[in-house]
């Protein structure tokens, strides 16, 4: 699959999120098998620019292309320096956010509240594809399947955003009334998908293995984007990379290897974010890691009371030794411990 003239490893892609998909993560999910990954979106109000948060998410400091980042905002002419801003700083695709439900960007008619007005999403996307031309920079567009149940359009804006010049499309199943509520739906994928002739994208529910190829058979979409389901389990691509190959389901990972990429993960965390905001915004990774294994609800009130770096890295080392050790007196007879030994992590965020 390509993106303009970049040829992607797989059609795995890690979906845009706020306050998630920071270079730290991003980095962590390709090693970890995805093919492509989006940043979390930046504003397009010039004013916030210079703001340390905005600074962080424009930081592409040794991430390996090629680099999207995801522009968001309701002015054409602002959309276009915004994107502009970023390809300065090394994005070298741009995503247009049409898709964010959070009432605190639609509020603003930003994300999905810009599919109520279609003139004014045209005039944005023609006006970013314009700005960045000059460049070479392709620019995507990631989108839901309409702002409510009554007013799906997400089919009559994909054909008018392929003529504008988009090169690639992300359609999340869901309407902006939806949120993250009831259950995807990939029928409007599938219309969006025949629709146009430019790669189009599925997300939304994509959990398992299974969910991935049976919504890419379903869609005829040219790839799958995952975002909650890769929250504290970004080994979530190798695992489908390898069902796809396969048809059979790659070995859970060992203790210490999620040990191994959970303190790593936190050292750059800390690297980007400095020590007091590292610490805090850490704590949501180590407790996705960590929900669904024994011991993990208690462990992560513990942890969350921790408020430097040192001793947070030390909880978590100490953590997953102990859950090392617990697994190391499980009978092997009992049926929970197999060949790969006490490091198995069985069933790990099943």
């Amino acid at each position: 699959m390509h993106i303009g003239p970049f040829a992607l490893a797989n059609p795995l892609f890690v979906a845009p999120m706020a306050g998630v998909t920071d270079r730290p993560f991003r980095q962590l999910c390709k090693r970890l098998g995805a093919g492509y990954a989006v940043s979390e979106m930046v504003t397009s109000r010039r004013d916030l620019w210079d703001t340390l948060k905005t600074s962080r998410r424009a930081n592409h400091d040794g991430e390996p292309g090629p680099i999207a980042v995801q522009i968001a905002g309701t002015d054409a002419h602002m959309m276009a320096n915004a994107a502009v801003y970023n390809i300065e700083r090394g994005a070298q695709i741009i995503d247009i956010n049409m898709g964010c439900p959070a009432k605190k960007v639609c509020n603003k008619w930003a994300g999905s509240a810009l599919m109520q007005d279609e003139a004014l999403a045209l005039s944005i996307v023609e006006a970013v594809v314009a700005a960045c031309t000059p460049h070479r920079v392709p620019v995507t567009l990631k989108m839901r399947t309409g702002w409510c149940q009554a007013h799906k359009n997400a089919v009559a804006l994909a054909r008018v955003f392929e003529e504008a010049g988009v090169q690639m499309l992300a359609v999340h199943g869901r309407t902006r009334e939806q949120g993250y509520k009831g259950r995807a739906e990939y029928d409007t994928v599938a219309a969006v998908k025949s629709a146009v002739q430019i790669p189009v994208v599925a997300n939304g529910d994509i959990t398992t293995p299974e969910s991935a190829l049976a919504v890419m058979r379903s869609t005829g979409a040219d790839a799958i984007m995952i975002g909650r389901a890769a929250q504290g389990r970004p080994w979530i691509f190798r695992e489908i990379a390898h069902y796809m190959a396969t048809g059979t389901h790659l070995a859970p990972p060992l203790v210490g290897e999620v040990k191994r990429l959970l303190v790593e993960h936190l050292h750059d965390h800390y690297s980007l974010y400095g020590e007091f905001i590292g610490v805090r915004s850490a704590r949501k990774h180590i407790g996705w890691y960590v929900r669904a294994l024994p011991g993990g609800e208690t462990f992560r009130a513990e942890m969350n009371a921790l408020e430097d770096s040192v001793a947070q890295i030390a909880a978590v080392e100490r953590f997953f030794d102990t859950l090392n050790e617990e697994m190391d007196r499980i009978p092997v007879d009992g049926g929970q411990v197999n060949e790969n030994g006490r490091d198995n992590m069985m069933e790990y965020a099943a």
